[in-house]
């Protein structure tokens, strides 16, 4: 049985189905509260649903039956401000299964993040030297707290301090795709903007807060999160070696592309006056990437072979699968 934190959620709730389709059982610590999160698993099967402060002791509970952890739960906002309670659940959370997994020699995947890149200055070079990772600098209260777990790991490793049976964190860049519904502000603009821009409406887009890029032109590596399931099957299935490896595609594309991709995708022809740009809200100023691109290197010398959709097919996918029918979910 393999564990999921965050199985409910968005990238969690893919891969729990992932692993159903494929006849693993698996579990889920999660928090489910009042929203529809619930419908993420709706039409899984899961062995239990576990709250994360239950969550250790459950382990114990059930360490013989459980292969492994994948570990995607955390407080993903990127404009949250309690860090008490970031730190509590980015960090603390964090260190505590990976000690466990260390202790009963049991695998472990784990949630990074691209927020950790900052702006981007240094670079987006991946992997687990402490040197390299103390070049970082965030620009928010999350990319931070997944930059101080990354630091710990590396330093736990070059240190020869105890590790799990295997491990690798994947710094995530910016996923998109089915089941992302309950994130309200968080969901991707592919999910926020369908329905809106399939009934003709024009699609919002950030004005930009930085000469060096016009509007609609600050760039993301946008990942389909069918390919960010693929490369955690893959994780789980074979011995790569232990590292901190980015997932995206390794290419950049504007936030006018995804636009123009929706667009196609519901039957309208991308022009600029389906564009609506507003002005970026004065929190986020400062705070913003205006560019981001994995380094994908490190995933491919490891032995991940497969390709990763474009911007296009994927939005075509999510659209024509999920977002244009009565049930989208997975």
């Amino acid at each position: 049985m393999i564990l999921v934190t965050g199985g409910a959620g968005f990238i969690g709730s893919n891969l729990v189905a992932a692993l159903n389709d494929r006849g693993d059982a698996v579990a889920v610590c999660d928090r489910l509260g009042q929203s529809e999160k619930w419908r993420n698993l709706a039409k899984r099967e899961v062995m239990d649903i576990v709250p994360p402060e239950s969550c250790l002791d459950w382990l114990d509970r059930h360490k013989s039956a459980v292969r492994g952890v994948v570990h995607l739960g955390a407080i993903t906002d990127t404009t949250a401000r309690d860090a008490d309670a970031i730190i509590k659940a980015n960090l603390h959370a964090s260190v505590a299964l990976w000690e466990w997994c260390a202790a009963h020699r049991r695998f472990l995947l784990y949630a990074s993040s691209a927020a950790t890149y900052g702006s981007g200055a240094a670079g987006f070079e991946d992997g687990s030297d402490p040197a390299a990772l103390a070049g970082l600098r965030p620009l928010n209260l999350y990319g931070w707290s997944k930059h101080l777990f990354d630091r710990r790991v590396a330093r736990v490793v070059s240190s020869g301090g105890p590790v799990p049976s295997k491990w690798a964190g994947l710094k995530f860049f910016n996923v998109y795709g089915p089941n992302e519904y309950h994130k309200a502000a968080m969901q991707s603009l592919v999910a926020k903007n369908h329905a809106s821009v399939a009934a003709g409406k024009k699609m919002p887009l950030f004005r930009s807060s930085d000469p060096d890029f016009s509007d609609g032109g600050q760039e993301r590596d946008f990942v389909y999160v069918r390919d960010c399931v693929a490369v955690l099957l893959w994780l789980i299935d074979n011995e790569a070696p232990n590292d901190i490896y980015n997932l995206g595609t390794g290419k950049a594309r504007s936030f006018l592309d995804l636009a123009h991709a929706l667009l196609r995708a519901v039957g309208r022809k991308p022009a600029v006056e389906a564009i609506d740009f507003i002005d970026m809200p004065e929190a986020l100023r400062g705070a913003y990437q205006n560019h981001t691109e994995a380094r994908i290197d490190r995933l491919r010398r490891a032995g991940y072979e497969d390709a990763f959709a474009t911007l296009e097919e994927g939005v075509a996918d999510y659209v024509e699968r999920f977002l244009a029918r009565d049930d989208p979910y997975r």
